[in-house]
């Protein structure tokens, strides 16, 4: 697995400074970008504060607010110092990107307050493309962006959007209230969504994006350093389950699956997450397992806590459920430690009947 890094903030940025540099000398300030209120000659500019901005968040690991800074473009600079500017806030992020280790996270407002390094790069990245996108509107130039490039971004920082088959670009344009997709609602309002981290004594619990997911289910590691024997094959299977519902337009990351990775070397030891979201009555479904090398240690039972509270503490769910199997004692073990109970047999009969559950697994549940 390729993680958006450094590699692809350089090409974003390359792609930029030649479109940029072949319309230097034309009226950047007379002429808005695209559907922004902005000219292009400001949006230009922005381009290089959002990219030193990213730059300043990780170098500076800042962790509750944006650092206060800003950049100013000197006086009587031309189209071409701009594009220079550019270049040198491209090449500094990207250097904060490659130097940064992968567990450090920085402040971030959407959606859960931080970002790793990918997520800085993909945001990066977005700002990059979507904004040449607007100059080159504005100017009348044709632009369009690698589309390996584009599919990383939405794979990365739009995890909730549908990806259109053959068409990134597009897709990005439209998931940021740039263009149109036949049999869809244009946008006017829009966030891009960085992983949900959940932090526990001993680990973290990594949200999985979808370009993870894709390559754990094929066999990777999903840019996780694992630890001897991982990860088992429920995580790879679960990982298939994230992509299928990507590519179904019905992920939701919070929702999704988790990798839970030791604090004390950074190496990933198992996954957790969710079949899905809850459903109308508030209920949704829970799965777990361990590399067999990290069982026994208590890292199952301090992760479901942790992902069982924060489940529960919204107004959106009323009960989580696991189906163990019957013979798994230590999983057993595990769900009741973390504070679920064993269903009723008449509760039991009817999720087999019903629902078409497993009369091999036994339920339980825990209520909020």
């Amino acid at each position: 697995m390729t993680d958006m890094g450094g590699d692809q903030i350089e090409e974003a940025v390359a792609g930029c400074a030649a479109l940029l540099r072949a319309a230097a000398g034309r009226d950047w300030d007379g002429v808005r970008a695209g559907r922004l209120e902005w000219s292009c000659r400001r949006t230009a500019e922005h381009i290089a504060s959002d990219l030193i901005a990213y730059a300043g968040q990780l170098a500076g690991r800042a962790g509750t607010a944006y650092v206060p800074f800003d950049i100013t473009v000197d006086e009587g600079t031309g189209d071409g110092g701009v594009v220079d500017v550019i270049g040198t806030t491209g090449a500094l992020l990207a250097a904060a990107v490659r130097t940064t280790p992968r567990e450090v996270r920085a402040f971030h407002p959407y959606p859960f307050r931080s970002a790793n390094r990918e997520g800085f790069a993909a945001m990066g990245v977005a700002e990059v493309l979507l904004h040449t996108h607007d100059i080159a509107e504005g100017l009348g130039l044709a632009y369009e962006p690698p589309a390996e490039l584009c599919a990383r971004v939405l794979t990365t920082i739009f995890p909730h959007v549908r990806p259109e088959p053959d068409a990134p670009w597009s897709t990005l344009l439209w998931a940021t209230g740039r263009g149109d997709l036949p049999g869809r609602e244009p946008l006017t309002e829009w966030r891009w969504n960085n992983n949900l981290v959940i932090d526990t004594e001993r680990l973290t619990l990594q949200g999985v994006t979808p370009a993870a997911a894709a390559d754990l289910h094929a066999g990777g590691t999903g840019g996780f350093e694992w630890i001897e024997g991982g990860p088992f094959g429920g995580t790879r299977d679960a990982a298939g389950m994230i992509v299928s519902a990507y590519e179904q337009g019905v992920h939701r990351p919070e929702w999704g699956m988790f990798v839970l990775v030791r604090r004390e070397d950074g190496q990933a030891v198992g996954g957790m997450g969710f079949h899905g979201a809850p459903d109308e009555e508030g209920r949704a479904e829970v799965g777990y397992d361990l590399a067999e090398n990290a069982r026994g240690r208590g890292y199952a039972t301090e992760a479901l806590q942790a992902l069982s509270e924060q489940a529960l503490s919204r107004d959106d769910v009323k009960v989580l459920f696991a189906a163990i199997d019957r013979d798994n004692a230590p999983s057993q073990r595990v769900i009741a430690r973390a504070g679920f109970t064993r269903v009723s047999e008449d509760l039991e009969q009817v999720a087999y009947e019903l629902h078409g559950v497993d009369g091999s697994l036994r339920l339980y549940a825990r209520e909020s």
